[in-house]
């Protein structure tokens, strides 16, 4: 059920969407990382961490502000809900899209997304923050843009929660992403240096891992590049890259779009 990657860490590996939740046990209250796509999948949650531990819920980090991280937010909302200010921004003036986005995405879960109840980080940062849990402190850190504008790495010890800026097992998703950013984001959060890596979805990885996926999006990146400046057409540049045809096309031509 919960693997223990280090000394209070732990996270849960969910069948549904391939998705990673982290718990860090501190001395009066446990901190959680991702609250998944739903309150009915957040209740899944919280009954399981009955089994790890009887400490409350007092913290809570958006790794980003997808729906499939944080529409649980609202079963802690007694906890303090961190994010960056992005996060915090684009779930208040979005929310409906988003959960547009969800009901297209689960489709047979229409009647469970429109009971979602919107609940922004109410903590916010811009670059770095501490959370003092007694035992253990997690860091938390915004490097740049990469899978959003939003995306935060949270780190306890030799431990690094990515979100979304990585995936394993899948390729990444760049519908909202900045393709031309997301090397040096990554370039940037290589620098912690932990050794256990816990992407967005997934199994987890480890520093030769990451930097793997870094190198990928890397290619990605120079390949927009030269549509941008070169006038590649994307059919073309698209057959060159490390990810299947759509996943290329869906990455350059959203690198054409944004800066």
């Amino acid at each position: 059920m919960f693997d223990q990657l280090a000394d209070r860490v732990f996270r849960r590996r969910y069948e549904s969407l391939d998705l990673n939740v982290g718990v860090v046990l501190g001395e009066e209250g446990t901190l959680i990382v991702d609250t998944r796509a739903s309150h009915v999948e957040a209740d899944e949650l919280q009954a399981e961490l009955r089994t790890l531990t009887s400490l409350p819920v007092r913290w809570v980090i958006d790794t980003h502000w997808h729906w499939d991280h944080t529409f649980g937010n609202a079963r802690f909302s007694t906890a303090e809900i961190w994010g960056h200010q992005r996060c915090r921004k684009v779930m208040v003036d979005l929310g409906d899209s988003m959960k547009e986005d969800a009901a297209a995405w689960l489709p047979d879960r229409i009647e469970e997304i429109s009971e979602v109840v919107i609940t922004p980080p109410t903590r916010v940062f811009d670059t770095t923050a501490r959370i003092d849990l007694g035992p253990v402190a997690v860091e938390l850190s915004y490097h740049g843009r990469g899978h959003t504008d939003a995306d935060i790495v949270v780190t306890v010890g030799e431990v690094s929660f990515m979100g979304d800026l990585l995936e394993e097992g899948a390729p990444p998703v760049f519908d909202d992403g900045f393709p031309m950013s997301w090397p040096g984001t990554l370039e940037s959060t290589a620098r912690i240096g932990s050794a256990i890596v816990v992407p967005g979805h997934g199994d987890i990885m480890d520093r030769a891992g990451a930097a793997a996926q870094l190198e990928e999006i890397r290619i990605v990146a120079d390949l927009a590049r030269r549509c941008r400046e070169e006038g590649l057409p994307v059919s073309e540049a698209a057959v060159l890259g490390p990810y299947p045809t759509d996943v290329m096309i869906s990455a350059l031509e959203r690198a054409l779009v944004v800066s």
